[in-house]
């Protein structure tokens, strides 16, 4: 266990999860999205690049302001533009991970992940936990990209944030790693009881971890889009099981996840 009392939910949470409604005007197009995500459950966002998804993520995290909206986590509320109300980023509990990783160079792996830990946390069973223990001395620049993405998943999980946002988290992992760090996440998940959301542009690690898909396309959600790419990932992973032929008696499970409908 990585966790102490790791049955509990995050500290101070409620269990009401996330509801949110924003609305950011950019240059091509205009974010806007009603956004619900109760807690122990995980909302996955995909979508074309340049749809909007790690936009919304900032917006929620506080490092961009939309236009208008409101954010309410466990019934706290974090943003209302009506009202002329918003926590800065520093005083939401939402733990980032975004593309850039946004380690500190200077520190080592348990530095970075010990830096803004809760009291509660194993910093030492967490990087066990995914697989960097034996590179708790080393600094930023000696690990490799999944190693560092590692460092930085465990960053933004040993906070114990009230909501947890993942932005591409697995993209630099070979897919033995990633399949692990996805059963990792959802044990999470439900041991803590905290909101999440994964943006991603693998459709099937969308469908294989999400409890629920929202598809966005320039800025709004488009259940047209996500269908028809789930077509065409239905096509596919049927072609390559033609290639690879029967599997053997002995051979292990499939690799490719089964799609499934989603609210």
């Amino acid at each position: 266990m990585f966790m102490d009392a790791e049955k509990q939910a995050a500290p101070g949470s409620t269990g009401q999860g996330l509801a949110a409604r924003l609305v950011k005007r950019l240059e091509r197009f205009v974010i806007d999205v009603d956004i619900r995500c109760p807690a122990g459950r995980l909302l996955a966002v995909v979508g074309p690049s340049g749809a909007g998804k790690t936009r919304l993520l900032r917006c929620l995290a506080g490092l961009e302001q939309p236009d208008e909206g409101r954010i309410l986590v466990d019934g706290e509320c974090w943003l209302d533009t009506a009202a002329r109300r918003r926590l800065p980023p520093q005083r939401r509990s939402a733990g980032l991970l975004f593309q850039e990783y946004g380690l500190f160079p200077h520190m080592t792996v348990r530095e970075n992940v010990a830096f803004a830990a809760h009291p509660a946390c194993d910093v030492d069973g967490l990087l066990a936990t995914f697989g960097i223990a034996e590179l708790r001395a080393r600094k930023p620049a000696a690990l490799s990209g999944g190693e560092r993405q590692r460092a930085a998943l465990c960053q933004a999980i040993a906070r114990r944030p009230r909501l947890l946002l993942l932005d591409e988290p697995f993209s630099a992992l070979d897919m033995e790693n990633r399949f692990a760090l996805r059963a990792e996440l959802l044990r999470l998940k439900e041991a803590w009881g905290m909101p999440m959301l994964y943006v991603t542009h693998d459709l099937s690690d969308a469908l294989a971890v999400g409890d629920e898909v929202l598809a966005l396309r320039e800025g709004r959600a488009d259940p047209s889009w996500l269908e028809r790419q789930t077509g065409l990932l239905r096509r596919d992973q049927d072609r390559l099981r033609r290639r690879l032929g029967p599997r053997p008696a002995t051979s292990p499970p499939s690799p490719f996840p089964t799609t499934r409908s989603h609210p």
